[in-house]
């Protein structure tokens, strides 16, 4: 079973690595002195069975001035040449929610081999900005097709919405952003 955490943003690999099945999430709770941490932040953990898993490790917290608040994982990792190209998402001190990506090493998804500095998709349009939750970009499903990346996400709260680049030039971007 799970640790009994408040567990927020759990997203399960696509496929077994290294035999373990893996997952993102973020504990709300781990939070002070005991884990290092002052804001809530992505962990990742092993099972051999999904449902004992073993209590996880810092995979990302937030690091830079867009990243201001709590950060968390979204969409299920792909795999990529690079590593297991993954979203997440950031909340800044303006309560704005944008997106970045974090690549993966292939072998030990505990290993975070790239990081985008900047963000990638922030708030901007009406339907992102007006809403149930108003600045929210969080993205639900990706998807690629040829080497353009397919974001589906919502916006707002209320709207979905979808962003999409090319998996060439994105991975590219991250391959600059080593960690």
């Amino acid at each position: 079973t799970l640790p009994l955490d408040d567990n927020r943003d759990v997203i399960l690999f696509p496929e077994k690595v290294g035999g373990k099945y893996w997952m993102i999430h973020r504990p709300s709770n781990r939070v002070g002195p005991e884990y290092g941490l002052e804001l809530p932040a992505m962990w990742i953990s092993s099972s051999d069975d999904l449902l004992d898993w073993d209590r996880g490790t810092v995979l990302a917290k937030g690091e830079y001035e867009w990243e201001g608040g709590k950060i968390g994982g979204n969409t299920p990792p792909i795999k990529t040449p690079l590593g297991w190209l993954t979203l997440y998402h950031a909340v800044g001190a303006d309560k704005l929610y944008r997106l970045g990506a974090l690549v993966l090493d292939l072998d030990d998804p505990r290993i975070v081999r790239y990081r985008s500095r900047d963000w990638l998709l922030q708030p901007e349009t009406w339907y992102e900005l007006e809403g149930y939750y108003p600045g929210v970009c969080f993205p639900c499903g990706k998807v690629v097709i040829d080497d353009t990346l397919f974001v589906y996400y919502g916006g707002a709260d209320k709207y979905v919405g979808l962003a999409t680049c090319s998996m060439t030039e994105l991975l590219g971007y991250l391959e600059q952003c080593p960690v």
